[in-house]
């Protein structure tokens, strides 16, 4: 061998930095490799992260302070009946109510470049050696194990793990014999319009909604229903995507004709959709067009799903083993969920001496419990809306849209988020106020433009401003929330785990209460709007104004020793 590593990962997008960070931080000698010349270069485009990949991903992405581009309060769903008669129904159940929006998000849209390039620097912060424009083309084996991998170069490094994170389109999973290629049916191709746009105006467009277009395939405007991901218009700080994805083949013969189709969509939208060629059209510029391919229903393949993610020396996260959302069209928390797995398997086996299937067996049992994966990847919303174009029901495609990206997703989705968010408060209590934190201080990057490795704040703080009484009382809220949950720490995680033994009542429980809440919901959504609108301006002025520091994450260590202390005086 030419090079010998504790562990090697094989691709630096979302989820390879965060393994090899993990490894790196146990004391493991770690190489990540890309074959990109540059992070980052084969996801450029954008994408929505919901908002659970932060609250239950890596702590370094939650306490920390990454780069995104514009918090999102929801998704806006238009309903295309007719788009030439204009006759279009809207559901925009699935949003975060003001006073709420927009400090606390549904998620956070950003472009995929710069958030893998800061993990991949915070990856190398921690002792991880990066290595770009390398590809590598095969494992190596010794007695039937994966004992490290060979580039393309001819060059041969040994590992005692392999963590493959290459991705939907990487080969070396399947040249390992670990799993199948992904079928033509489950892979779906990205057409992305980047445009430019004046912040004011995205802010007076789309404020921070995600707006989703879904209609029949006769009118042309969207890729086929249960084919696609209808349409989406992401808002960024000062730009906005178009995206439209098709599957590669349908019905598992047809091959479309995917150019053509994708210009016919594209002319039909920006023509005919009447806030697009009225509003965006004339205030946007088109500045590229970009392609990407990802994994779509692969969840919903019993075979693929079924397969191991793992083998004697190898283990396999994120769209490399097939975890991409069949709803949300997204994979990043996944790709982040199962990259810390991965790296704590990875280093309990080399400290144990036994990198051996058997031994990695605990990763891909450790993937069937996490119970947002297993929801993400179980979805068939999507797939099940080609059933409605199959019947032209209308009914049918409201109900598949509403219970996927509308208030109904709360009656599948609680229970998997409530099971891990009651699991995070068993082991840290305090995880309550960083979240908080979290929310306060994303926003103010956000407002500020201030990220990590940027040299000046777009908006520099200003101690004269300060909010005195609000950061007081703030102060005071999450400082007493920090205290009373560690002295009541053994009855907060007594109450967790009956929460979480209960967690699963809560879906059945939202079938019973949604259609209750939303017709509600509608009514009073107006008349409180002014009042909900002048409560959430408050709140953003007073994060504008506020001291950083308020919001920084509190290292839990020292808080511990800090409250110890104050209890025995």
């Amino acid at each position: 061998m030419d090079e010998s590593y504790d562990v090697v990962v094989i691709g630096a997008g979302f989820g390879g930095p965060v393994a090899a960070k993990k490894c790196a931080d146990a004391g493991l000698k770690t190489l990540m490799l890309e074959r990109s010349e540059n992070v980052g270069e084969k996801v450029i485009s954008g994408l929505t992260i919901p908002v659970y990949g932060f609250l239950f991903g890596p702590d370094f992405i939650r306490d920390g302070n990454p780069p995104f581009e514009r918090p999102a309060d929801g998704i806006i769903n238009y309903i295309i009946k007719d788009i030439d008669t204009g006759d279009i129904e809207i559901d925009d159940t699935l949003r975060v109510p003001r006073p709420f929006s927009p400090v606390i998000a549904f998620g956070y849209n950003t472009y995929c470049k710069p958030f893998c390039q800061w993990e991949a620097k915070k990856a190398l912060e921690s002792g991880v050696k990066l290595r770009t424009s390398t590809t590598v083309t095969d494992v190596i084996r010794s007695n039937g194990s994966v004992c490290g991998i060979c580039l393309e170069d001819g060059t041969r490094i040994s590992a005692k793990i392999v963590i493959d994170a290459e991705g939907s389109q990487g080969l070396v999973a399947i040249k390992a014999g670990i799993r199948k290629k992904y079928p033509p049916e489950a892979i779906s191709l990205s057409d992305t319009y980047d445009y430019e746009m004046d912040k004011s105006d995205v802010d007076r467009i789309f404020g921070y909604s995600v707006r989703f277009c879904w209609g029949w395939d006769e009118q042309k405007i969207a890729p086929p229903l249960g084919h696609g991901n209808g349409l989406m218009v992401w808002p960024y700080r000062d730009s906005i995507h178009f995206i439209q994805d098709h599957c590669l083949r349908l019905d598992g013969r047809k091959v479309p004709n995917l150019k053509k189709r994708f210009k016919e969509y594209h002319d039909n939208i920006t023509t005919k959709l009447p806030w697009w060629s009225s509003e965006v059209t004339p205030k946007s510029k088109i500045r590229a067009r970009m392609w990407e391919g990802f994994e779509i229903y692969v969840g919903l393949d019993p075979d693929l799903r079924n397969m191991r993610n793992h083998d004697d020396g190898i283990i396999l996260i994120g769209d490399a083993a097939g975890l991409e959302s069949t709803e949300l069209c997204d994979g990043v928390p996944a790709a982040w969920f199962s990259a810390e797995i991965a790296a704590d398997v990875a280093i309990e086996a080399i400290r144990a001496g036994n990198t051996k299937k058997e031994f990695l067996k605990k990763y891909d049992e450790r993937i069937k419990a996490h119970s947002v994966i297993q929801w993400s990847i179980s979805g068939e919303n999507r797939y099940n809306l080609r059933y409605a174009q199959e019947t032209k029901d209308i009914r049918l495609l409201k109900k598949y849209v509403h219970h996927a990206w509308g208030m109904a997703q709360l009656t599948h989705s609680l229970s998997p988020i409530l099971t891990l968010s009651f699991r995070y408060i068993r082991k840290d209590p305090t995880i309550i106020t960083k979240w908080i934190r979290m929310y306060f201080r994303y926003y103010q990057n956000w407002l500020h433009n201030s990220y990590d490795y940027q040299e000046n704040r777009e908006k520099p703080y200003d101690p004269t401003r300060r909010p005195v009484i609000g950061e007081t009382v703030f102060r005071a809220f999450v400082g007493g929330l920090d205290f009373i949950l560690w002295i009541l720490g053994p009855v907060v995680k007594l109450l967790a785990i009956i929460g979480e033994k209960l967690s699963w009542l809560a879906n059945p429980a939202m079938k019973l209460l949604v259609p209750v809440i939303r017709p509600i919901y509608k009514i009073l959504r107006k008349p409180m709007a002014p009042i909900g609108n002048r409560l959430a301006e408050k709140i953003i002025d007073f994060v504008d104004r506020a001291d950083p520091a308020l919001f920084e994450a509190k290292n839990s260590k020292k808080m511990a020793a800090t409250l110890r202390h104050t209890r025995e005086v």
